[in-house]
């Protein structure tokens, strides 16, 4: 017979029926065994195979301990080179302007320098507008309290500060102005507080000034 006559054979080289049964005509040849390495394999001649340990790092260098600054601690100042050099610029920097306010207003007096007492007086000066010296008659006073408060203990700390450092016309320009601004913020706080009670009795008749108020 040709070979293109030969039937197809087919063969069934399963081992166990659909219910789990041994079939009867089953080759009952074992498996072939796993592919074995070769010879040559680098694998198997060489033996069997260590856990190969993990290299430890190693230890970091130890670090310096960083000190903590202390929150209280003050930096360094500028050098005195520094500080005089910030002087020159300064004072150079003013006498242009004072150069050119004067060409651009002739006529304008060169600003005096500032002492002490002007210290004393432009602070004394804007405690009284804050307390409401400065408002127009007829107006209600608009009294900045917490403001002139701020500025009567800053010219309480200037006296501290200056303790036995001054001159006696010096002292007495302080102690006045201290003393001035001390009693009519007094006066102002109760005169608040009268308005305050006032207001809650009743409304101020028309067309008369109310109290000084707070500005907020």
């Amino acid at each position: 017979m040709s070979e293109q006559n030969k039937p197809f054979v087919i063969t069934d080289r399963r081992k166990f029926t659909l219910e789990g049964e041994p079939r009867p005509d089953a080759d009952p040849s074992p498996e072939k065994e796993k592919r074995q390495p070769a010879p040559d394999d680098p694998i198997s001649s060489a033996g069997p195979v260590r856990a190969v340990e993990p290299i430890s790092e190693p230890p970091a260098p130890s670090q310096p301990t960083q000190q903590a600054v202390p929150e209280d601690e003050v930096p360094p100042g500028p050098t005195a080179e520094q500080t005089e050099q910030s002087r020159l610029a300064y004072e150079t920097t003013a006498d242009r302007l004072d150069t050119a306010i004067r060409a651009a207003n002739p006529g304008v007096e060169h600003p005096s320098a500032m002492s002490f007492e002007g210290l004393v007086q432009s602070v004394y000066m804007t405690a009284i507008m804050q307390l409401g010296g400065a408002t127009p008659e007829g107006q209600q006073p608009q009294v900045d309290i917490l403001g002139a408060r701020q500025s009567i203990d800053m010219l309480a700390v200037l006296a501290e500060k200056t303790k036995g450092n001054l001159t006696a016309d010096e002292s007495r320009l302080l102690d006045s102005a201290l003393f001035e601004l001390r009693m009519a913020f007094l006066e102002i706080t109760q005169a608040l507080a009268r308005s305050a009670a006032a207001k809650a009795q009743q409304a101020p008749a028309p067309g008369k000034p109310a109290g000084p108020s707070i500005v907020r």
